[in-house]
């Protein structure tokens, strides 16, 4: 069954694991859980400050296949994907319809300027 929804980009949806730097701190590492094909769409972008230097944040909508609630392959906030080196930090995900066959997630990338 197609979509039609252009969904051919392979992303990794990875997670972040917490572990003990062992000085009393945590070190945060970051694990892929499987390749998702997406459609990709830049929503708004603007240029921020960072560190002395500019950068720009990109807001995206990524839509991917539905999963149910739980499911090790459905992406949550606090998530991220990676494609190649880009990386774009999940916010928020969504149900694009009822029958909750895609969904949608906004993404945030940030990148130099």
């Amino acid at each position: 069954m197609s979509l039609g929804l252009g969904l051919n980009r392979p992303l990794v949806l990875e997670t972040p694991v917490e572990t003990g730097d062992g000085a009393g701190g945590l070190a945060v590492t970051w694990v892929g859980l499987g390749t998702l094909w997406a459609a990709v769409k830049a929503r708004t972008g603007r240029a921020v400050t960072r560190g002395g230097g500019e950068a720009a944040r990109l807001a995206l909508e990524i839509v991917v296949r539905g999963a149910p609630e739980g499911a090790p392959d459905r992406p949550r906030p606090g998530q991220r994907f990676r494609e190649g080196t880009r990386l774009y930090r999940i916010v928020a995900v969504a149900e694009r319809d009822a029958a909750g066959r895609t969904l949608s997630c906004t993404a945030i990338e940030e990148r130099p300027a």
